[in-house]
């Protein structure tokens, strides 16, 4: 029997971090409730963060306190997270996936190991496709253009079989300067690149979005598909009140210079 497909919603306007993770905790209630019946959606959330540093699970108060004032001071978010995964950035010019997918409708139940490598494969996939990116295989968790400059990040959260958070993407040259201010990922050495710095065109985020859905389809064996929230319920306006909240939140810190 064929899967179903997967649903999938882009934000046109960046969205707090706070509420975004209220939301995919939302969201997987109701897969959890859902699934009793078998009625349970599998989702894909695409979007833009305003400028908010994140800590992995791992990461401590005390480890990351000094790091919490200094960030906060220039005007990003900062949060700590239940993903994997060390201190990263997300904010505008980047495309972040939250994928919310039952792995116990694979069969066999797909394994976090395979979820995470298929996400990376798709990631690669679309760069080549898109842009003519060849990523290099590296032994770090991540898309590499070279030894030194990754352009995309993984860290995910599996529970009762239900992934959340996802991956990253570095689209436009904004996310740079933000990035620069830490070692991200806890990789010294590794300074983060975008699909404009690397083909030196200007690439408009929302245009990736089909071709980079598809894309997601494809290594995940899935037919993915717009979802229309005016028919999707407590779903639909789950999602439609955060692009509400999205667009009343107002202008977003600007990228900082010095």
């Amino acid at each position: 029997m064929s899967l179903p497909s997967i649903l999938y919603h882009y934000f046109r306007r960046p969205l707090p971090y706070a509420q975004t993770l209220a939301l995919q905790e939302k969201l997987h209630q109701l897969q959890l409730t859902q699934r009793r019946t078998g009625s349970h959606k599998d989702i894909l959330l695409l979007l833009q963060h305003r400028p908010v540093y994140t800590a992995g699970r791992r990461q401590t108060e005390p480890t990351i306190r000094d790091e919490r004032t200094r960030l906060t001071s220039i005007g990003a978010d900062f949060v700590t997270t239940t993903r994997g995964g060390q201190l990263t950035y997300h904010g505008p010019g980047q495309i972040v996936g939250y994928p919310l997918l039952d792995l116990s409708r694979y069969s066999p139940t797909m394994g976090a190991r395979d979820y995470v490598c298929r996400m990376q494969k798709a990631l690669e996939l679309h760069l080549k496709e898109a842009h003519a990116i060849t990523p290099i295989p590296s032994e770090h968790t991540g898309v590499f253009l070279d030894l030194t400059t990754k352009i995309g990040s993984i860290g995910v959260q599996v529970r009762h079989r239900l992934t959340s958070h996802g991956f990253a993407l570095n689209i436009t040259r904004e996310p740079i300067p933000w990035f620069d201010r830490i070692v991200a990922c806890g990789l010294e050495g590794v300074t983060a690149g975008s699909v404009e710095t690397a083909t030196h065109k200007a690439v408009n985020v929302e245009e990736e979005i089909p071709g980079l859905a598809r894309r997601i389809g494809t290594l995940y064996e899935r037919e993915v598909v717009p979802m229309e929230l005016e028919r999707e319920g407590e779903l639909g306006d789950a999602i439609a009140a955060l692009e509400e909240e999205a667009l009343q939140a107002g202008p977003w810190p600007a990228t900082p210079t010095s």
